[in-house]
């Protein structure tokens, strides 16, 4: 088997992606640095609606769309399956976040913070997507249904 990213037969642009990333790197240190979850529920409605709504509607992509016109980026396309299934494991750790906070469990808290962090580090320097990695494990061990 072949390493491969989950295919969405769609692409998208991996500069906006990228610089999403960064919004998401920034907004997390802000809250690793001022623990305040108001920053965390902001990245988690976010998320949700990257996934679930329309993302012309989130902040964080509207953002990522001005910088790139701003800084006169060059579009980079890449697969939208990958880029989705790493927005649902972002959404994952926002609210593992979320909840450590809630019931006051610091040391999980930050421990899923900086593995998010680095995840988002090697997506931002590398282009290296974590996500692609766990799918391509789990496409190993359980197989698609035919």
């Amino acid at each position: 088997m072949t390493q491969s990213c989950p295919l969405a037969f769609r692409q998208i642009d991996g500069t906006i992606t990228r610089l999403n990333a960064f919004s998401v790197f920034l907004m997390l240190m802000l809250f690793v640095v001022f623990p305040n979850p108001f920053v965390l529920t902001l990245l988690a409605i976010d998320l949700m609606v990257r996934l679930y709504g329309n993302k012309a509607y989130s902040p964080v992509f509207q953002i990522s769309k001005g910088l790139k016109k701003l800084f006169k980026l060059k579009s980079e396309m890449v697969d939208a399956g990958a880029k989705r299934l790493a927005s649902y494991f972002s959404l994952l750790f926002v609210l593992l976040m979320l909840s450590a906070y809630a019931a006051d469990i610091t040391l999980l808290m930050y421990a899923a913070a900086a593995i998010f962090l680095f995840c988002l580090a090697l997506e931002l320097l590398f282009g290296y997507c974590i996500a692609c990695k766990i799918y391509f494990v789990y496409r190993k061990f359980v197989p698609e249904l035919r």
